[in-house]
């Protein structure tokens, strides 16, 4: 129960924002806090709608329901519990299931498993190619973040700071680790990240830990940011962001704290930079995304945390988390558009408008973006071809 503590503080100081996008905690009448206003701009490029469903609404900024897609399946949830297979390059229904579960994060997706993890502490499995259920494991707390499946391990981290090791077949506990949570958190966790026999993850706190998927011993485990300040909402540096395992590097980020890249097997620190994030990263051979708190699109370079270029025209606005489409980095805002900038200067190339609030991050498989709104709207949008 302790994140209620974030919106009784909130209201006392003033605010009237939402625990996801805290940059609205204090906005009040503070006009430096307005979202920015859309501006004009010639387009460069019109991304082309490839198909579109509707699947029930999704929620809000609370909600940490996002689309997965795995062997040409697009997997999707919205908040009723209804589980949605969708072939990735047609829409195709391939099948849809009532679980009439509360679904609040995932799902996630892998090894022939699709996994939710719901409001009421519990995660279910479910059969990636028919939806028959496989089992459901009660947990200790609400479960915030995409459960992550391995072969043999499905890896939940809960928001009483737990992470659990499932059995892939049956769901029994395999390990736990347990992690103790500070008094004001952020509303959401980060989501587990599996890579080899490694299972990476942020915590409340500042931490990222790396822990072993068949033991769940920890192999190490490094600061992102150190708390500092006099009052516990100043020491709230969550890493809300999953990590981001790219070439040899996993990437971490802070709210109130930093953007850090840390060596894969050891943990070492290779770069820090000053930054306040919550929203997951982005990353190719050429950039490292990154959405602070503040409603600015960065472009850094992966090797060294250099500033490539940063864009603060969608400043305030809510947006999402980055996606990398072609020469494009693309993110959505709580208005309902979706945004593409140059991947080269940041500057806008495209515009389009989906009606609700885009609240999970835009995903990029194959060069396909999927976009899932508020109101439960899908969307499969394609770059035109040159």
């Amino acid at each position: 129960m302790r994140w209620l503590l974030l919106p009784l503080l909130a209201g006392i100081l003033g605010g009237c924002g939402t625990m996801a996008d805290p940059t609205t905690w204090f906005a009040g009448d503070d006009p430096s806090l307005e979202p920015a206003e859309l501006v004009d701009f010639t387009p460069v490029i019109k991304p082309q709608q490839r198909w579109s469903m509707d699947i029930g609404d999704t929620g809000t900024a609370y909600s940490r329901l996002a689309p997965t897609v795995v062997d040409g399946m697009l997997y999707a949830v919205n908040e009723e519990g209804d589980l949605y297979a969708v072939d990735a390059q047609t829409g195709a229904l391939s099948w849809q299931l009532e679980t009439g579960l509360p679904a609040s994060a995932g799902p996630g997706a892998g090894n022939g498993l699709v996994v939710i993890g719901t409001r009421e502490a519990q995660v279910a499995a479910y059969a990636a190619d028919s939806g028959e259920a496989r089992w459901s494991k009660d947990l200790t707390s609400e479960i915030l973040a995409a459960p992550a499946v391995s072969d043999d391990v499905v890896v939940v981290h809960t928001a009483d700071g737990k992470l659990f090791g499932l059995s892939a077949v049956n769901g029994e506990q395999l390990w736990l680790y347990d992690h103790k949570v500070p008094v004001l958190t952020l509303r959401g966790s980060s989501s587990p990240v599996i890579s080899g026999g490694t299972v990476y993850c942020g915590l409340a706190g500042g931490k990222m830990v790396a822990l072993s998927l068949d033991s769940g011993l920890l192999e190490w485990e490094k600061h992102i940011t150190v708390p500092s300040g006099r009052s516990e909402l100043e020491r709230m540096v969550d890493v809300d962001a999953d990590p981001l395992v790219y070439s040899g590097t996993v990437y971490g980020a802070a709210y109130q704290g930093d953007v850090a890249a840390l060596g894969e097997g050891s943990g070492k620190v290779f770069w820090k930079r000053k930054m306040s994030v919550y929203n997951n990263m982005a990353a190719n051979w050429q950039q490292l995304a990154v959405t602070d708190a503040r409603g600015h699109v960065w472009s850094l370079d992966p090797d060294s945390g250099a500033a490539r270029w940063r864009q603060q025209d969608l400043q305030n606005r809510g947006i999402t988390a980055p996606a990398l489409q072609g020469d494009y980095t693309v993110v959505g805002d709580n208005e309902g558009y979706v945004h593409w900038l140059s991947s080269a200067d940041g500057s806008m190339a495209a515009r389009m408008d989906m009606g609700d609030a885009i609240v999970a991050a835009p995903l990029v498989v194959d060069d396909v973006l999927y976009v899932l709104t508020s109101g439960g709207r899908l969307v499969a949008l394609g770059l035109p071809e040159e």
